[in-house]
């Protein structure tokens, strides 16, 4: 069976928007002023940054201890750019994972991001649909300091229909 979720919105003046999930969460969302709004939360198009890393290091973090790799450290940032016209959607969005561990592989942390960008994550997979998503993959040895990046991991656009 298909899992479903749920969601509601209410407006509260200006632009400013009351979510709650059916999970009971609630975020509020707002626009900035240029745009009408007092910047009292989240815009719309944060959101899938958000969720995106969210998603993408979820998996990452249960693909990777189930390789036995010891993550002590796990930092990600998102950068998107929209498109210039309506709908302005992303069209490219540049995702960072710094990890740090105790000999942590290279290797495994690229692989886990890889798995993820390409089978598991179900934000990711919708956003690969308009967007090139260009991961990058650092590895931090805890106990040195020393850092290795591996090869980007890169989905798009052109790759959704091979990789669904």
């Amino acid at each position: 069976m298909a899992s479903e979720k749920f969601a509601t919105a209410r407006f509260d003046g200006g632009m400013k928007f009351s979510a709650r999930a059916g999970s009971g969460h609630e975020l509020t969302m707002d626009t900035g002023v240029d745009d009408g709004g007092e910047n009292a939360g989240f815009s719309p198009m944060e959101l899938p940054l958000v969720a995106v890393l969210g998603c993408t290091g979820m998996d990452a973090v249960t693909i990777l201890r189930k390789k036995r790799q010891d993550v002590t450290g796990y930092e990600m940032s998102a950068h998107g750019v929209r498109a210039e016209t309506h709908p302005h959607v992303f069209v490219t969005i540049d995702i960072e994972h710094t990890f740090t561990g105790n000999g942590l592989e290279p290797d495994a942390a690229r692989r886990a991001i890889e798995l993820s960008a390409t089978r598991y994550c179900s934000v990711g997979g919708m956003l690969r649909h308009t967007a090139v998503i260009t991961h990058t993959v650092v590895v931090v040895e805890a106990a040195t300091g020393a850092r290795t990046i591996t090869e980007p991991v890169v989905v798009g656009p052109e790759m959704a229909t091979v990789a669904d």
